[in-house]
């Protein structure tokens, strides 16, 4: 007997009885990572499908965030839906409802369409993922301890980003991008398959009515999202609020968000209470996720750019990249499980760690950018930002295990919100902005010396006079704002080493009002006998 009591045997009673033990875990692994690599869009063949369609850059990175968004949204009402239907219904809805919409996403060019089946794509992919996850829990944690389990959540999903990234860059270059919903359709056709024969239909828990769940405000909180998602995915595009678009979308936003807050002020059963958007747990990790995710911003923009536009690499070259970031995730992970989960690492401690390899990535990109960079030389910076970026997922979703449990799905829908799409939306429009302005003022100037005088500029061609400024205010530009970037989180780093070591006074004594009240009063009169006495002083003295 243990302090969590009789640990239960790890079964999957949802299996044929033929089925052996043994594989059954490993079963669900291989669906679970099916799941994962499928949605609506795959982002990482975004060039060539802007090349192939009438759709823009921003239109195919919207459509993208609503799969998440969607994914994100079904959290709140996961744990109904667990106990509603059977592991066999749930399989085979999910994957149906994947193929349809893959089919469709491959042939639609309208952008409303295109992100209402994108977002239902993100349910399937959601519901069929917890599916898988919550039938392996006990395989993984038999106590059920949350820092162990997300450890493993975290390093599932990250890797299976990088994983559907490579897979759909190899899938483009054999034929075109709508060979990666071929493939997908296929691996979930043959999941369909084995969930037919291996699984037997059955419902070991005691089912549990969708009554009381607030749909409308499910539908109000993600026109919300969307509607934030919006201005900050377009708004460089419609040069922000110089636009009628951007207006438009932050009204949306504002008015759905008190919509909502005030609809949960007075229904029964909302959505998602006000109550757990306040809560201290919420309030912190978004805070950090905004925080963290303006830090990686680089890795979504600047990056590629440089990979692509400066260095040359063809896609393969750049997604190739993709399996050190694998094995970072797989190191930072495996950290994270012998430090915080098994050592108790605190909290602040395993944030410095993981805000020190970024900064660290950040310190590096900062030196090593150069027009003839070789592959190499990317590794360890992709390394150290894929070891601190998992550590800090890890740690900040078990924050959110603090939360009683009827409010923990709640929490995690509205971290979902953040991680998954606002908070990456934000840190990309920053960093989109800050790059425009500071070209512009780095092409200024760079171009003040170039005019007839100038040796260099009076030979060469004009277009490729442009073209050497641009290249050289792009790398200039880089570098001012990783070194800003750097400064940043070194003062982060600081500070919270300055908040918890033992330099601070921890315990000095601080006097309440009602004391400064009483010596106040005790010193007033002679403070006004002194001020009598020298209104009736002599001016010669």
């Amino acid at each position: 007997m243990s302090h969590h009591g009789e640990i239960p045997k790890f079964a999957i009673p949802q299996m044929r009885s033929w089925v052996p033990e043994g594989a059954r875990k490993w079963i669900i692994v291989a669906m679970l990572l099916v799941y994962q690599m499928s949605g609506g869009v795959y982002l990482a063949a975004v060039a060539e499908i802007v090349g192939s369609t009438a759709l823009m850059h921003e239109d195919i990175m919207m459509a993208g965030y609503a799969s998440l968004v969607g994914l994100a949204l079904v959290f709140a009402v996961m744990f109904r839906l667990k106990f509603r239907f059977a592991p066999r219904f749930t399989h085979l809805v999910c994957c149906t409802g994947i193929i349809v919409c893959n089919l469709i996403c491959m042939h639609l060019e309208s952008v409303p369409a295109l992100i209402v089946v994108c977002f239902v794509c993100g349910i399937f992919r959601m519901w069929g993922t917890y599916e898988c996850n919550s039938s392996i829990q006990l395989w993984i944690t038999p106590v059920r301890d949350m820092s162990v389990w997300f450890c493993w959540i975290e390093f599932i999903v990250q890797s299976s980003i990088c994983l559907c990234g490579i897979t759909t860059i190899h899938a483009s270059l054999l034929a075109s991008w709508e060979y990666m919903h071929w493939v997908v359709v296929g691996l979930l056709l043959v999941m369909m398959l084995l969930t037919y024969i291996l699984f037997n239909g059955g419902h070991y828990m005691p089912r549990m009515r969708l009554l009381g769940v607030d749909w409308f405000g499910a539908f109000m909180w993600a026109v919300c999202v969307m509607s934030v998602l919006f201005v900050l995915n377009y708004g460089e595009h419609y040069d922000w609020w110089r636009s009628r678009e951007i207006w438009i979308g932050t009204v949306f936003a504002v008015v759905t968000c008190g919509l909502n807050v005030w609809r949960a002020s007075f229904i029964r059963h909302p959505f998602l209470y006000n109550s757990t958007w306040m809560s201290k747990p919420v309030v912190t990790t978004v805070l950090l996720y905004l925080f963290m995710d303006l830090l990686l911003a680089p890795s979504h923009l600047f990056e590629h750019i440089y990979m692509e536009g400066i260095l040359g690499y063809d896609a393969e070259h750049v997604v190739s990249l993709n399996w050190v970031v694998i094995f970072s995730y797989a190191v930072g992970a495996v950290f994270a499980l012998n430090t915080f989960a098994r050592c108790k690492w605190t909290y602040a401690t395993m944030f410095t760690i993981a805000l020190a390899f970024i900064t660290a990535y950040l310190v590096m990109m900062y030196f090593t950018i150069d027009y003839n960079l070789p592959k190499e030389a990317l590794v360890l910076p992709m390394f150290l930002r894929g070891f601190g970026y998992v550590v800090v997922a890890i740690i900040l979703l078990t924050a959110l295990s603090k939360m009683p449990f009827n409010h923990f799905f709640e929490t995690v829908c509205i971290q979902g919100f953040f991680s998954a799409s606002i908070a990456g939306a934000f840190g990309s429009a920053v960093l989109n902005r800050w790059l425009k302005v500071a070209m512009g003022n780095n092409t200024k100037l760079l171009e003040i010396g170039l005019d007839s005088v100038n040796p260099v500029a009076s030979h060469l061609p004009i277009g490729q006079l442009y073209g050497i400024v641009q290249q050289q205010s792009l790398i200039v530009s880089m570098k001012e704002i990783y070194g800003w970037l750097i400064i940043i989180a070194i003062l982060a780093i600081l500070g919270i080493l300055l908040i918890k070591s033992d330099l601070r006074p921890k315990y000095a004594i601080h006097p309440t009002y009602s004391a400064l009240r009483r010596l106040i009063k005790r010193e007033f009169p002679q403070a006004e006998v002194a001020a009598d006495a020298g209104m009736h002083t002599p001016d010669n003295v």
